[in-house]
Order: C-alpha cells, then structure tokens, then sequence
C-alpha cells in the first residue's frame, strides 16, 4: 500500500489495472469523465469541478486520494462516501480475481470506483490522478476534458528531478483529441506540454492566458475574488469557501475546464451553479485539511501541502497573518529528502516534531537531527496527539498553531 509503505508499492505499468477492468466490464467507459493531474491542487480543483457540477444539477462522481479519517473517502456520488457495505460485498466478489492479478492496493481501489460509478450511473466522475499521471492507474479513461494544475518537486525519484521531466510524466494523461488545460504557465514546463499536445492532436489551454484573478476580500474561511476572463471583468465578487493563497493558482484552471465542457461539449453549467458549487464547495463535496482552521484561540490551522512549492504557500499564508509566535508541528514520511524543506522553515518557530502512525512516517529522532543540521530546534514527540498537545499547552490565546508537513499528521487531528 503506497499511502503505509512508499514507493515500494508503486507498479509501474497498467497491465494489472486494465485486467481488473476487462474482468468487470470495462466500467471506466461506462460514465463520462474529467481526468486531473498536478503536483499540488489537483485535489482542491477536483473538488471545485466537482462542486460546480453538482450544483448544476449532474450526478457526479469524485475519486481522490489520499483519505484522511476513512478509505471511503476516496469515492464519493454527490458528496457521499462509498457505502461500508458495497465496499465489503466489492472485495467479497472478486477476491479470487484479485489473488490471480495480484493488484497493488491503489489498482484495486481504481477499479472499486470505476465500478462503482458505473452501477450508480453517474453523469460525470471526476478522477484525480494517484502519482504522476502517464502511468498511473486512472490513466485508462477517456475524459471529457483533461486538467494539469501545476508542476513542482515531489515523488522526484519515480517520476524524475527536473521540472521537464516530471511534467512529461504529468503530460501522460493528454489523450487524442481530448482538450487539455493546463492551470499555470510554467517555463520548463510549459514547452512539454505543448509538444504532447501537438503530438496527440489535443486543443490545448493554459488557463492563466485566459483568467486573471483579483483577491478583494480575504479571511480564513473564505476568500473573495474579481475574475477576468480576456481582460474583461467576467465573475464579479466570485467567492470560493476555500482559504489558501494557493487557489489562485488553482482557480483559473477549474474555470477553463467549465468553459470548454459548457462551449465544446454540450453542458448547462449556469453562472449560478459555478458561484454555489465555489462557494460551497466544502460542504458540497467534503473536502478537509487545505488551509483549515480547527479552533480560533488560539488561532489552529493545517494544511496537507507537504513538498517544497506546498510549504511555501503555507508559509506565505503563515506570514500573512502577521503571528506574534508560530507553534508548529511537523512531521515527514521517509522516502523524500525532507532537508530541502526543513530549510524553507523560519528559525524563530517553536517546532513540535512528531511522527504519524504509518510505517512511511520518518522517524522522530531522525527528523529531529536533520532539522538540527539546518538550524531549526525543537522538540521531539512520538505521537501526533502529543505534539499537537503540547503545542496547545505552550501557545498564548494570541499566537498560531499550524499542524503539517505531510497528509498521515493532518490525518491524525482528531478535531479533523
């Protein structure tokens, strides 16, 4: 299971996952989709997409990953998690052809919501990619529409240490002829995307050329924004229920994709559906854990971003609040080089540094030293529990605490 173990879990092919499919009837072709790939956002955007269509009145279908509380998290029909139940009689029913394929657990669970959306019939799923996108297990639709949010440095040693190549892997979802829209332009990226593209014969969008997005109204709930669309004010006071700073970023992508679905193919998707289905996009589709505040006094936020682009938009989003002390507890999983971002983190925070319950999670001791070797002190904590309580212990009501550094600790807020 890559979300306990890492990449040793990882299969490098589709051979497993196209097998389970033909064994079930090929349900991927059974329901039209919108496939999303990305380094960060992908997860906010899926959820945004998700959201607006739900809201203009289609069955939706939203696959993600990881989970935080519960695996049935990962597959949703208008908002709803999959049924214990239909997860139980799943696994029950093709037990023998999963003991003959031998799936990964990721492959299994591909196939689960595959088949699962199929049988409720949903209009329109929403899949977001697992890890990296040309191989990974989703990569067997044919989508309406098909959206890469950003590329930065993370998975690097299965999906490559340049920008290029980690976008190439990215780009794997492209399809013939499938319009593909790409949130941001990004210089070493930008050039493979449009040579994928072009090779494939897919109309290609970067959203950022598109829409352009002014924050006027910011809190921790919520945020406000003015969207042009061709340099002209097309959403006016448009406001999303999700806080980062980072979904600026995301925005525009999600709009584009609205477009093309509504102007090439045929969708109602009404103004009126796309400003419900932001502003609500949490309670519609039961997103958690990006930029969530957890209590007010003191001030309790977290946030999954866990790479190196993820954690600098959680610190800028830190800065902002102009904190009279930061209260951070931190902790990391064992198969990425935490160093680099122990390095992006201010000195003058307070560190709690724990490990999660996972047997990926980096130990604490070992976190604890390499934090040391870049200057940061703090101490150490076996337990997320722990951590986060003694952060409560030693924050003044005025002060920040933030809980992150990798999905498995925000996983473990009991408050979540």
């Amino acid at each position: 299971m890559y979300q306990r173990i890492g990449n040793a879990a990882f299969k490098k092919s589709l051979d497993n996952i196209i097998a389970l499919c033909e064994a079930m009837g090929q349900p991927q072709h059974q329901f039209k989709s919108i496939h999303v790939a990305g380094t960060n956002g992908k997860g906010s955007s899926s959820h945004m997409l998700a959201a607006v269509l739900q809201e203009a009145g289609y069955k939706i279908g939203l696959y993600t990953s990881p989970h935080l509380k519960s695996f049935t998290e990962r597959v949703r029909v208008n908002g709803q998690e999959l049924p214990q139940a239909y997860l139980i009689s799943f696994v029950e029913q093709h037990k023998a052809l999963f003991e003959s394929i031998k799936p990964s657990f990721f492959e299994m669970t591909v196939a689960l919501a595959f088949k699962y959306f199929a049988e409720e019939q949903v209009e329109v799923a929403v899949i977001e990619v697992g890890l990296g996108g040309r191989l990974d297990s989703t990569n067997i639709i044919t989508p309406e529409v098909s959206l890469i949010t950003n590329i930065s440095f993370d998975h690097q040693s299965m999906l490559g240490y340049t920008i290029g190549a980690i976008a190439a892997e990215k780009a794997g979802i492209i399809k013939p002829q499938v319009p593909a829209v790409i949130s941001m332009r990004q210089p070493e990226a930008e050039e493979v995307f449009i040579a994928k593209a072009a090779e494939v014969g897919a109309p290609l969008y970067f959203a950022q050329d598109q829409y352009t997005l002014e924050v006027t109204e910011g809190t921790l709930q919520r945020q406000v924004f003015q969207v042009f669309r061709h340099g002209s004010l097309y959403l006016q006071n448009l406001e999303l229920d999700l806080a980062g700073g980072y979904q600026k970023y995301n925005l525009p992508g999600v709009l584009q994709v609205l477009e093309v679905l509504r102007e090439q193919k045929g969708y109602t998707i009404s103004e009126t559906a796309i400003r419900n289905g932001l502003a609500h996009a949490k309670s519609i589709t039961g997103l958690k854990g990006r930029w969530q505040v957890l209590q007010q006094s003191p001030l309790t936020i977290c946030d999954t971003g866990h790479n190196e682009d993820g954690i600098r938009q959680i610190l800028l989003g830190l800065e902002q609040l102009l904190p009279k002390q930061v209260h951070l507890v931190f902790g990391a999983v064992n198969d990425k080089d935490v160093t680099k971002i122990l390095q992006m983190l201010p000195p003058k925070y307070n560190y709690y540094f724990c490990q999660a319950n996972i047997p990926r999670a980096l130990p604490v001791q070992e976190l604890v030293q390499k934090a040391e070797t870049v200057g940061l002190t703090g101490e150490a904590y076996q337990t997320v529990a722990e951590a986060i309580a003694a952060a409560k212990a030693n924050a003044a009501p005025d002060e920040v605490i933030f809980i992150g550094g990798s999905t498995f600790v925000v996983a473990e807020i009991d408050e979540l």
